[in-house]
């Protein structure tokens, strides 16, 4: 099940009794540059071919491309947390392969946000949070409380100093066909760029959701051809 924390109404020092959580000392026995595996359809884009302990990774314009590079991690039994994404749907998580019994929800931190996502850096391998509701200064911050207990930032949103940044354009539904029948799948293109070993931008355009729900490669995956603005349909996941 889904743990749900409202904050500052709970306070910070119950994040330690969420399934899943562990306490800073028990953090610290992280294996130094592990990393966390995704989606085959992402793990070409990424430098690591995954998301590396330590890192801050910031994703723009797309809940579910965020949403797809948890699903990955939390299927392998890592444990992954929101703070500050009131929107976020559970479905669509759900849908595209999220394991939610492995997830944890702050969805309305108020002040305590940098503390809330500072306390689950110490003890959860996946944060995310909402990359406008944190100061420059604070930021590189939690990055750095991220790189010294090895877990993983992943920020909706901008986030000053990240080391790779994602984002998301051109979203086409496929699948009608003759004007009529199911939206199948959505094409987008994802371009990857960042610092160090991902200085050099990389692009590819996917399926997400692909045919099966899950990510995919465009190039790898038969969906009618016919497709229609994502302007005209608007994203199920917010």
């Amino acid at each position: 099940m889904t743990a749900v924390v409202e904050t500052p109404v709970a306070p910070v020092a119950r994040l330690a009794a969420l399934p899943g959580v562990s306490t800073a000392s028990r953090a610290q026995a992280r294996t130094p540059g592990r990393v966390l595996p995704v989606s085959p359809a992402l793990a070409g884009l990424l430098p690591a071919t995954g998301l590396r302990r330590g890192s801050t990774v910031a994703v723009h314009g797309s809940t579910s491309l965020l949403l797809a590079l948890l699903a990955g991690a939390t299927a392998a039994g890592s444990w992954a947390a929101v703070v500050g994404v009131p929107s976020l749907g559970l479905a669509a998580a759900d849908e595209l392969g999220v394991d939610l019994s492995r997830l944890a929800l702050v969805p309305r931190p108020g002040t305590e946000f940098a503390a809330v996502v500072a306390a689950l850096l110490d003890g959860v391998d996946l944060v995310v949070a909402n990359g406008n509701a944190v100061a420059p200064a604070v930021a590189r911050r939690l990055s750095t409380r991220a790189r010294h207990r090895g877990a993983v930032l992943l920020s909706l949103g901008p986030w000053p100093g990240a080391e790779v940044e994602l984002s998301s354009s051109r979203d086409r539904w496929q699948g009608l066909a003759g004007g009529h029948g199911s939206l199948r799948a959505r094409r987008m293109s994802v371009r990857v760029r960042g610092r160090g070993a991902a200085a050099r931008p990389v692009s590819a355009e996917l399926l997400l959701p692909g045919p099966s729900g899950d990510v995919v490669r465009a190039d790898t995956a038969a969906v009618p051809a016919a497709t229609v603005s994502s302007a005209v349909c608007e994203e199920a996941t917010g």
